[in-house]
């Protein structure tokens, strides 16, 4: 009996799969603290407002950092409440896969699984993300010819040679959405004196993001305050200022993609070459990037269908794709 609730357990978003429903929730995994009463009071897009606009008292936090648990009865509380809401209450607790960085230690391991009972969840099974982007991004997992997957989330780069269901080689490395977006704030600040906030530097990474010189350069007007008067101020950040401001994460990027190909056997090299490489997650669909990787290394690449969602997508039809086991103990009917 398969499993029917997969959760992406990501840096920035959270996003939940039911089976025969698809994704149902996709929200911002932000929550707003009451610091006086250790209380949660918003979760999701409802928290994200307030980044920024705090008032006294309320504390805007992030309870997942770098793809793994920092504030345990936090991340509890908001599983719940995303659970609640996507899913309804639950009179038999389902079971639930979820998707975690390769890089997670086992007490990283045991805190996402004593999350998920604590939320209410049944016999959680945990998969790699970069194996569960290439179910979601269509790629048969268990054939014996290699495929490769960078899957760029927010808090972790996960990087993955697969074949024969699991991964041959990998690396999973912390520069990512939530990197980048930290790299357009130190550009905009060193080279126009111009502090801006961190939803600022992020939308402007979503409109107008690019690692490539483009023939048709992209505008965004940015709100900030100016370092030298103190005083608000709107300045006029180019796509080629945000290929400038993405140098140095990108670099540390593909540079980490050109260590994991050297690590690879020739033979599934060969395979790549002929698949090509696979990008996932939120944080790739920066412009440029399939170019600019493809320069580097002289392999082909190219975006899943829907790159942000692959991994909870894959992750709910782990089950199917052979990865998880029938399990006789898995006593639950849903």
């Amino acid at each position: 009996m398969g499993r029917k609730i997969a959760i992406d357990l990501g840096t920035s978003t959270l996003q939940i799969f039911v089976e025969g429903k698809g994704v149902v929730l996709n929200e911002p995994s932000v929550i707003a603290v009451d610091k006086y009463l250790n209380r949660v009071t918003r979760v999701g897009r409802e928290a994200a407002e307030l980044i920024g606009r705090e008032p006294e008292g309320i504390e805007v936090v992030r309870p997942i950092r770098d793809g793994v648990i920092s504030r345990f009865n936090h991340t509890v509380v908001m599983l719940q409440r995303f659970l609640r809401k996507s899913c309804g209450r639950f009179i038999i607790p389902p079971g639930v896969v979820i998707a975690v960085p390769s890089i997670v230690t086992d007490v990283e391991e045991h805190a996402v699984r004593d999350a998920a009972v604590s939320a209410g969840l049944k016999d959680p099974y945990l998969i790699d993300e970069p194996v569960a982007a290439a179910i979601g991004a269509g790629v048969d997992v268990t054939a014996d010819r290699g495929s490769m997957i960078v899957d760029i989330g927010g808090g972790t780069t996960d990087i993955a040679v697969i074949c024969l269901g699991g991964a041959v080689v990998s690396s999973s490395i912390r520069v990512a959405g939530d990197e980048m977006t930290d790299a357009v704030v130190k550009y905009v600040r060193n080279k126009y004196s111009i502090l801006i906030g961190e939803q600022a530097a992020e939308d402007a990474k979503i409109l107008i993001g690019s690692v490539w010189r483009r023939d048709d350069i992209q505008t965004t007007m940015v709100k900030g305050k100016s370092l030298k008067s103190r005083a608000p101020v709107v300045t006029e950040l180019s796509s080629n200022d945000m290929t400038e401001a993405l140098e140095e994460p990108v670099t540390e990027l593909i540079e980490e993609i050109c260590a994991v190909i050297e690590k690879t056997p020739p033979e599934l090299v060969t395979d790549i070459a002929e698949n090509g490489i696979i990008l996932t997650g939120g944080g790739s669909q920066i412009y440029g990037l399939d170019k600019i990787i493809s320069s580097v290394t002289g392999l082909p690449v190219k975006y899943a269908e829907e790159p942000s969602l692959c991994v909870v997508k894959g992750a709910g039809r782990a089950d199917t794709a052979g990865l998880i086991p029938l399990r006789e103990k898995f006593k639950y009917k849903y």
